[in-house]
């Protein structure tokens, strides 16, 4: 899958895994905000692994929505409850990224936060995708 984007890694900031340090896009492309998706709904809560495979789901449902692809999602910030729970579900989450993005790392932030606004939520996913 390739990005009509060019990634910024500065050697400096040493090299970067599962994410990038900073994304140009292209002049003149149009800014998707894609609000924060989580991945339970009615009778499906699941675990760690499955919530984030559906909320990654529902960002990618908006990104196609808005005529982009995996490749323009520029930023994503992961809102988790436990950081715990996210790295002992990492070999899973790895599956679960590279069929919603391939191969492909946006600039990322994940942060442990106390709760989300549904109680049963583990995980919420933002992002922003930049449309040529």
């Amino acid at each position: 899958m390739s990005s009509p984007f060019v990634v910024v890694n500065p050697p400096e900031l040493g090299t970067p895994r599962g994410f990038a340090h900073g994304i140009i896009g292209p002049a003149g492309g149009r800014t998707l905000f894609v609000a924060g998706q989580i991945g339970t709904e009615a009778g499906a809560s699941g675990g760690f692994a499955e919530q984030f495979d559906r909320a990654l789901g529902r960002v990618m449902t908006v990104v196609h929505a808005g005529g982009g692809q995996a490749a323009y999602v520029v930023r994503m910030t992961v809102y988790v409850t436990s950081m715990k729970r996210y790295r002992d579900s990492r070999a899973a989450l790895r599956d679960v990224w590279q069929r919603h993005m391939g191969s492909y790392y946006p600039a990322m932030t994940l942060v442990e936060v106390s709760a989300l606004f549904d109680a049963d939520a583990m995980v919420e996913i933002e992002a922003t995708a930049l449309l040529p």
